[in-house]
């Protein structure tokens, strides 16, 4: 595990994110909170572009916790059983749609703990949600994350609460909100998992990798 870099590797880091992707957006398609909500639940254990196939048709359909409900949970079955886990997910989302509606008037909630509380959610949806939907700062620490943060010394943790804890203690202020865009989509495409592409780094001369590929 590295190191936590410096203040000034880390501005210096988050500054070259930022003029290569100014506005970096995930990749989960959504019209709305919910829908959001629901992308970000199935995508546990698949992948986003996995996720879109299944739910293009499920959304045209259903894009509120009331219309899922009228769906029905075969019904939603139907349009997920692509998507690993399809059976465990449906039941969860009939679950957290029926308390949306129940406690909820139909609205998906703004806090962490409400999010949390709502069947299938734990703490890294909660965060996604709140940081694609309310731009709010919550740092959502996936396997990228947990990958580039201890290879590079970004946000240096021997698990996901301390990776967090790290992008929001070192992270400078103004690269907070779109920071786990910026390192999910680096972890995704540059500093992939089993060879990571070092010489298209833009921030190999900072990054405290010692196993740096040609």
């Amino acid at each position: 595990m590295a190191r936590q870099l410096p203040y000034h590797a880390m501005k210096e880091i988050f500054t070259r994110f930022r003029a290569r992707e100014p506005e970096p957006k995930g990749e989960l398609d959504h019209t709305n909170a919910f829908t959001l909500l629901v992308a970000v639940a199935l995508s546990a254990q698949a992948t986003d572009v996995g996720v879109n196939r299944a739910t293009r048709g499920l959304f045209a359909v259903a894009d509120t916790p009331e219309k899922m409900l009228a769906l029905g949970e075969e019904g939603l079955i139907d349009h997920i059983r692509t998507i690993g886990l399809f059976r465990n997910k449906a039941r969860n989302v009939m679950r957290l749609s029926r308390i949306l509606v129940d406690d909820y008037g139909g609205e998906v909630p703004s806090s962490r703990a409400a999010l949390q509380s709502l069947p299938g959610v734990g703490r890294k949806t909660a965060n996604v949600v709140l940081s694609m939907w309310w731009h709010f700062p919550a740092q959502a620490v996936d396997t990228h994350i947990f990958r580039v943060g201890n290879r590079t010394g970004i946000c240096p943790g021997r698990d996901v609460e301390t990776v967090e804890r790290a992008i929001e203690d070192n992270v400078p202020v103004e690269f907070q909100t779109h920071a786990h865009h910026w390192l999910i989509l680096h972890g995704r495409y540059t500093c992939t998992a089993r060879k990571p592409r070092c010489a298209d780094c833009l921030i190999s001369d900072l990054c405290q990798f010692e196993e740096k590929t040609a």
